[in-house]
């Protein structure tokens, strides 16, 4: 009996050796920041880049100044981030208070189109940038203004640290500041289930995330012009070896598993 227990613990012991070795010898890479990035790109590629490179990937998306903030605190690998680099730092700073470092790189992945959703009942099928400005400053109140029914405009958008909300505060409104009373949410989710609930309602989301399962469907797309920003990892200095091969997988065999 006494053999068969020592038998049983050397076994055990051996296992916890043996995991204790495999998670030391893993190849994990810490990815933080833009959600977009993340549904876009990582989430749907993650189980064939780690099957390809070895490499475990960690994601949180908490959006491009956070993921910005966390890298130049060695908090991860790289920061996920879907604005110009600039215009990165600049969110960093809009989130966070702190200045960047000087020796950030852009490493662009793809290009992501922003849409302009309204609920699936509103008549209105195209606006102008000035009516797009109009809607979001509030010097358009209500949908019959530009061609909708008589109702009143509810603004819904992304919080200050969303690179989305940022890219179409520069682009369509000139960086003038959003209506006072628009309602801000944390996920680009939820500003969809917004949209879904308030027939007067009005957001902007990326594409890729209108394509996600379970949101197809859901709101109606107004034709605008093209609003587009690149989806990218920001690192500190050059990539990292790791960082590199999820770049480098991204960029070849891994295309198609980034969603439009």
């Amino acid at each position: 009996m006494v053999r068969h227990f020592k038998i049983l613990f050397a076994l055990l012991t051996l296992t916890v050796i043996l995991t204790a070795i495999t998670a030391w010898g893993e190849e994990v890479v810490r990815l933080h920041g833009s959600t977009t990035v993340q549904k876009r790109i990582m989430d749907p590629g993650k189980e064939a880049l780690e099957k390809a490179t070895g490499i475990k990937l960690e994601l949180i998306g908490n959006g491009t100044g956070n993921g910005l903030e966390d890298l130049t605190k060695g908090a991860c690998d790289a920061s996920m981030a879907s604005e110009e680099i600039v215009d990165a730092i600049s969110s960093m700073k809009a989130a966070t208070g702190k200045d960047a470092p000087a020796d950030l790189k852009a490493n662009v992945i793809t290009t992501d189109l922003i849409k302009v959703i309204v609920h699936t009942s509103n008549p209105v099928t195209k606006l102008t940038k000035e009516q797009l400005k109009g809607l979001h400053t509030g010097k358009i109140t209500n949908w019959k203004e530009v061609g909708g029914t008589d109702m009143p405009v509810i603004v819904i958008t992304s919080h200050l640290g969303s690179a989305t909300k940022k890219v179409f505060n520069k682009i369509i409104m000139d960086g003038e500041p959003y209506i006072v009373g628009a309602i801000e949410v944390e996920t680009t989710r939820k500003e969809i289930d917004n949209v879904v609930q308030f027939p007067e309602g009005i957001g902007a989301v990326s594409m890729g995330f209108i394509n996600l399962p379970g949101n197809e469907g859901k709101v109606k797309i107004v034709e605008t012009q093209e609003i587009s920003r690149p989806l990218m990892l920001i690192t500190k200095g050059e990539p990292s070896p790791s960082v590199k091969k999820i770049l480098d997988f991204f960029n070849g065999e891994g295309k198609k598993y980034i969603k439009d």
